[in-house]
């Protein structure tokens, strides 16, 4: 959630720390701050809100070739200047934080008894006096020191004013990136924020800790033992997480969604199969001896799991459990024989599905599988078998190429699965078949945008939205309900259609916009009962219908028709209007689309 951005340089690294925060923006925060160290002084800068309110702050005067930067998202005590990053100890120690440190009451009380005093509310201050309290000329050695005590999750970057060349980084459940330059080099909590000024990227594993300067950087195990970890060229590029010619990263992302299924499918699908081994090389024997799936997510990624448990209960006749990963991972459950565990995750760093996998007691599954967007994340390397979805960058919070990527990813898997325990082929051609027409039939649906946008224009001044669905288009409801709630911030909630008359039907009034996405099949009849039942009590619907899905419209129902009609891929392509619908209702709003408020894009605390 929160951003770390570091650098030592022979140059001035405000700007490159500047504009780190600013591509760090999209993780979510409340405030924003900067440490320098600048003519044997470190000075700090911290604002409220924006990173441009930061910026405002720092004068050209203002230089250094050492600094920290941070964007938070507050945990301990309220958004404030005095509670941002970074937190000083004794005007030399200068530390910015990622995560939360569950013991720092204790550390805290220890060190106020020591002398200690503390300005801020925040766990992260206690850090910083705790290192300082074992500073004695050497940095690492007084962080290493210090982390030894901490409990809880942190990425860490250190500097002091006693060694100005030096910074410090370490990582523990939230991800750290070594960034490598020509005469300077980096640290950040992100790939994306270092992306102007190197493409050379080293990812700490779990509990290192690294020493970087300008020309070196030694990295260093939980243990203490110095180590060597692999240099990575990243393809992306900095283009690649610009706007271009879109108001919104999000109304971008909505319209590479035709683009990222086709490349989640390239070198992955012949004519009529899924080809050999795209889950990993001994996916083909694990998958043998599936009986039951069990799946685990948080967010939308938790919707997209839900849809994915109707397709493998009804394609591969194998009992699926969904389930919400902060639940999961806190109560005992029961695992039958031979159960695949799945996550999926856009970031790779979601901390409650992270932690749900390394809970995990393997011995009782017979594997695990991994579906997600970020092929350096702590997800990917720490699963046995993985399949990335290549939505490339998302940056907007509220997800959507990353869900229907990961829709796609999940059909991918159930047909490997069937492959390999026998699924009658004329089923796995007919899903290829219906994958390998998916991009060409999500551009045709973009091409919905200027009618939605004017279909929006009533949900403007509206409280409360109810969204129905049945069968496998309940959850894509809910991820419909989710995004209008998340950046119009207009309660909005999903329902079983059959479930109306057992609650939800109480709130309908013509105040009240239903949402309502109807495939033509088999449940089709039951939803128009459903439909008339929501009429019947001057509710008004927006109904969202797919090719042949004939309805009796009346002139107060406002129907979009799709243009399309599959079996396997309906709820991928449902998903595209519900997407455009919350974003024109937010920008009518004018809400803050990308950033919506009190969010994050990787939420990396529980």
């Amino acid at each position: 959630m929160c951003g770390i951005v570091g650098a030592v340089a022979q140059r001035d690294v405000s700007a490159i720390l500047i504009e780190g925060l600013r591509r760090l923006e999209y993780r979510g925060y409340d405030s924003a701050g900067i440490a320098l160290i600048d003519r044997n002084k470190l000075e700090r800068f911290r604002a409220l809100g924006k990173v441009q309110a930061l910026a405002d702050k720092i004068s050209p005067e203002q230089a250094g070739s050492t600094g920290i930067a941070h964007t938070r998202w507050a945990t301990h005590g309220a958004p404030s200047e005095v509670n941002a990053h970074p937190h000083f100890s004794r005007d030399r120690i200068a530390l910015v934080h990622n995560g939360i440190i569950e013991n720092y009451k204790e550390i805290r009380e220890k060190l106020f008894a020591d002398g200690y005093e503390f300005e801020s509310e925040t766990d992260t201050e206690t850090v910083a006096h705790l290192i300082e309290s074992y500073f004695e000329g050497d940095l690492y050695s007084a962080v290493h020191k210090a982390v030894g005590q901490l409990e809880g999750t942190f990425g860490l970057a250190v500097i002091v004013l006693d060694d100005p060349d030096t910074l410090v980084a370490c990582r523990k459940g939230s991800p750290l990136v070594v960034g490598l330059g020509i005469q300077e080099n980096f640290v950040a909590s992100d790939v994306s924020a270092l992306l102007p000024v190197t493409n050379r990227f080293i990812y700490l594993e779990e509990g290192d800790l690294v020493v970087i300067n300008q020309k070196d950087y030694q990295i260093y195990g939980a243990n203490g033992e110095p180590k060597e970890l692999e240099v990575n060229i990243t393809e992306m590029s900095a283009d690649s997480i610009s706007k271009g010619s879109y108001r919104h990263y999000m109304q971008k992302e909505i319209h590479e969604q035709a683009n990222a299924v086709a490349e989640c499918l390239e070198g992955r699908i012949s004519e009529n199969g899924v080809l050999d081994s795209v889950f990993g090389p001994d996916s083909d024997r694990i998958f043998k001896q599936v009986k039951q799936i069990q799946i685990v997510a948080c967010g939308t990624s938790y919707h997209a799991g839900f849809v994915a448990k109707y397709w493998i209960e009804e394609i591969l006749g194998l009992p699926c459990q969904i389930e919400v990963a902060s639940e999961f991972r806190y109560r005992k459950s029961v695992v039958p024989q031979d159960t695949l565990f799945v996550t999926l995750s856009q970031s790779g760093e979601t901390a409650d599905t992270l932690a749900a996998l390394r809970n995990l007691p393997l011995e009782d599954y017979c594997g695990s599988v991994s579906i997600c967007n970020v092929p350096e994340s702590s997800l990917v390397r720490e699963s046995s078998l993985v399949l990335m979805t290549r939505a490339g960058p998302e940056i907007g919070v509220a997800s959507t190429k990353a869900f229907t990527t990961q829709l796609v990813s999940m059909l991918l898997l159930i047909v490997s699965i069937g492959k390999a325990r026998g699924l009658d082929e004329s089923v796995i051609a007919d899903i290829v078949h219906e994958l390998r027409e998916l991009p060409g039939q999500i551009s045709e649906l973009l091409k919905l945008d200027q009618q939605i946008e004017a279909v929006a224009e009533d949900f403007v001044d509206k409280h409360h939205a109810l969204f129905l669905g049945r069968g496998v288009h309940y959850p894509i409801a809910m991820e419909g309900a989710l995004k209008l709630k998340e950046i119009s911030y207009i309660h909005a909630e999903a329902y079983p259609a059959g479930e109306l008359k057992h609650g939800p039907l109480a709130l309908v009034d013509t105040e009240m916009p239903v949402v309502v996405v109807t495939p033509n099949d088999d449940l089709l009849e039951k939803l128009h009962s459903n439909m008339q039942e929501v009429k019947a009590r001057g509710g008004k619907l927006y109904v969202f219908a797919h090719q042949g899905a004939k309805l009796a419209e009346t002139e107060d129902d406002v129907v979009i028709q799709m243009n399309c009609e599959t079996r396997w891929t309906t709820p991928i392509l449902s998903t595209i209007p519900l997407q455009l619908l919350s974003y024109y209702v937010a920008v009518q709003r004018g809400t803050d689309v990308d950033q919506p408020r009190n969010l994050a894009k990787s939420v990396t605390v529980e």
